[in-house]
């Protein structure tokens, strides 16, 4: 961040100080404060950060955003609401910078996406990115606020639970081109059906500068139906031969997937260090996003070359002869079924799935673990393990279906256990299922008794 002054911040999010003080970097976390930040003390449903500003002090904040009062000594501007400041602040910061600012959302491979499309912007441009899952009204504001003098792009992304979210968001940001990778069913819970899910994800047009351009997957039919008006639209796809940025001759080598990608009448090879075609969509978005911001086909494909899956998603590690695909992250009907088609592309002696319960479905849960079973069983899966309670409609519709083998487990021991016992050199494992489930659990203690047998 570039260093502010608090009689700044008062004239773009009003309220009064006591003195004035310096900064240069803001911090919602009294813990991590130190000389040069601004503490921002947020009121959450189950703390205040009120509370902590003097310990924001103690570690050397160099002043504080309230909203009532605090016993602290120290620079203090008051405001009405500081949450609301926070994101006033963050949005009259990004505009003082002319720079490229890429948003997106979607309900699958969001994150995948923007790390990709970081990749290829960062060849020839300096460029800010969202960190982690910081993609909602706190944390967009927060990568906002990282901006620097040098910055020349960045890549924000966008998350949402319900409607108006993307809106504020991108209003926020004032993307300058974004993107929208799939319409699935996550947060059917709370939105009700895949058409407000659509209408919820465009929402990032509100705040898309006029006559910017907004990629989208043309494969996917509620996007290729979408009404776009003011906004010059570009697609990308696999099946649509009319898809602007198009992946023909598809081939999975080992750990990598190479195709060659055909738009105005060219072509381009690539090789992206991941498998499954869900990967080659969220890489024909980075590579027609870098298009339209000046990127030449060759950094392209060089930035996606350098590509590596963050966290726990899709990340592929070989232990004893045995291929495990860890994707734990996060889970969905949609990026399930496009893990199992991962699987299914793999070259094994037998392929395993570890099938946990994927949340947060509400009225169609039932419905989306039974479909777990049955494109468990299209993927010609060997074994299925499944765990939590929903995941045991997986099992039994995978029975039904005639997977060889399938076993439902509720106990993180017992299934690590079984795991343990059947796994040998020639197989692939994928691990899958919502964050709430930690799966991770398992997986370590899978590793932990590997590592000890072999010792």
């Amino acid at each position: 961040m570039i260093k502010m002054t608090l009689k700044q911040i008062a004239e773009v999010v009003g309220g009064t100080f006591n003195r004035d003080a310096e900064f240069n970097e803001v911090c919602i976390d009294s813990r991590l404060c130190k000389p040069g930040c601004i503490y921002i003390a947020i009121k959450g449903e189950n703390f205040d950060g009120h509370d902590f500003t003097a310990s924001a002090f103690a570690n050397g904040a160099s002043a504080a955003i309230v909203h009532h009062d605090v016993d602290a000594d120290g620079p203090l501007l008051r405001v009405e609401d500081t949450h609301k400041a926070l994101m006033q602040l963050a949005h009259w910061y990004r505009t003082t910078f002319d720079i490229p600012v890429v948003g997106l959302t979607g309900s699958v491979g969001k994150t995948t996406t923007k790390e990709m499309t970081w990749f290829v912007l960062n060849e020839k441009y300096k460029t800010l990115k969202t960190e982690g899952n910081l993609n909602n009204n706190i944390g967009l504001p927060r990568t906002l606020l990282r901006l620097e003098a040098d910055t020349q792009a960045a890549v924000i992304e966008m998350g949402m639970s319900s409607r108006g979210e993307i809106s504020e968001l991108s209003l926020i940001a004032e993307p300058t081109i974004a993107i929208i990778s799939n319409i699935g069913v996550s947060h059917m819970e709370n939105l009700g059906s895949r058409e407000n899910i659509l209408k919820a994800k465009l929402e990032i047009l509100d705040g898309l500068r006029e006559n910017c351009p907004i990629m989208l997957n043309g494969d996917d039919p509620y996007l290729a139906g979408a009404v776009i008006e003011n906004h010059p639209v570009f697609y990308y796809g696999i099946d649509d031969k009319t898809c602007d940025y198009r992946a023909v001759n598809i081939e999975q080598v080992d750990d990598k997937t190479e195709f060659d990608i055909a738009y105005d009448g060219k072509i381009q090879h690539a090789v992206i260090p991941t498998i499954g075609r869900h990967n080659v969509y969220n890489a024909l978005a980075a590579f027609g996003t870098g298009m339209k911001l000046g990127v030449t086909p060759e950094e392209a494909v060089r930035g996606l070359a350098k590509y590596t899956p963050s966290g726990m998603r899709q990340r592929m590690k070989t232990v004893g002869g045995i291929k495990f695909v860890e994707d734990c992250y996060n889970a969905s009907p949609d990026s399930q079924r496009a893990a199992l088609r991962m699987l299914s592309e793999m070259k094994a002696d037998r392929k395993i799935a570890v099938l946990g319960d994927m949340l947060e479905l509400g009225a169609i849960s039932e419905e989306s673990h039974r479909n777990a079973g049955l494109l468990a069983a299209k993927a010609k899966v060997d074994v299925l393990m499944t765990y939590g309670e929903r995941s045991l409609a997986s099992a039994e519709k995978a029975r039904e279906c005639g997977v060889p083998e399938v076993y439902g487990f509720t106990d993180k021991k017992e299934l690590a256990d079984k795991l343990f016992e059947i796994l040998k050199p020639g197989d692939a494992v994928l691990f899958k299922a919502s964050r709430g489930m930690a799966l991770e659990d398992v997986i370590n203690d899978l590793y932990g008794r590997m590592e000890n047998k072999e010792n």
